[in-house]
């Protein structure tokens, strides 16, 4: 088959189910497994895809998601091109296995898919915590902050680690809001984990000079971390790592 992915995530799922020889092209953001992703021909990012290169590369398949506000507009012309496309829509992690498991079923080898979801699932056990959660901040964006909320995987991969997400309850896939909003939940841990930015970019000083922000736990104790939204925001393979790091952070505030 001749595959083109539009995700970064569906191509490090397509690479981890040892499929890398497929891939034709891919969106400008796959940069993962950059030995096998690197001179692969890329026809743009997000809502910038270059239809018309994606047709020059003969698909048999075209791999996106709904992951990106607006790629709905790019699902669209991609059908209206005539161009055979799985769509993922996660809004869990049983939903990232499920995709796991319809991609490898669309590319012939459903049993790697299997294996592959058996494996994550295995190194992302659930933490009993003894006692109280601490409270998570995910930051997506820091201004507006955007956390996720209950329609997000993020949330159930904190809630594995021993945390607990303040916005678990709110029915969206993320929540932008004002800085006194996150303020009042008094997370214990902050994570920054701003999509678009190089983890070596991010800067806790951006999160410690907030008005008043100093006495928000996670401030007070020193307990803002920077995890890649490599590993938090492409759902796939790499959310093993994201767990690991917030298994970590989550611990080091003093539960599991």
């Amino acid at each position: 088959m001749r595959i083109f992915s539009h995700t970064c995530s569906n191509t490090e799922i397509v690479c981890a189910l040892g499929c890398a020889s497929m891939l034709v092209g891919v969106d400008a953001d796959s940069d993962y497994p950059p030995e096998m992703v690197a001179a692969l021909p890329k026809t743009g990012r997000d809502l910038d895809l270059d239809i018309d290169a994606v047709l020059a590369l003969t698909p048999d398949l075209v791999l996106t998601s709904l992951t990106v506000p607006g790629h709905e507009q790019v699902v669209g012309a991609l059908r209206a091109a005539g161009l055979r496309v799985l769509v993922c829509d996660p809004r869990s992690l049983a939903d990232v296995y499920a995709n796991i498991l319809e991609i490898a079923e669309a590319l012939g080898v459903p049993e790697r898919g299997h294996a592959l979801v058996a494996q994550m699932e295995a190194a992302m056990p659930a933490v009993d915590a003894a006692g109280p959660r601490p409270k998570v901040l995910v930051e997506w964006w820091p201004k507006p902050i955007i956390a996720p909320a209950r329609q997000s995987w993020v949330t159930d991969m904190v809630q594995r680690a021993g945390g607990s997400n303040p916005w678990a309850q709110v029915d969206a896939k993320s929540l932008p809001m004002e800085h006194a909003a996150a303020q009042a939940a008094a997370p214990d841990v902050i994570v920054m984990s701003w999509c678009g930015v190089k983890e070596a970019n991010y800067r806790s000083e951006v999160v410690r000079q907030r008005e008043g922000w100093d006495s928000v736990p996670a401030v007070a104790h020193g307990r803002i971390h920077a995890i890649s939204e490599a590993y938090l925001g492409r759902p796939g393979p790499r959310l093993v790592e994201g767990y690991r790091r917030l298994r970590e952070v989550i611990a080091a505030a003093g539960v599991a």
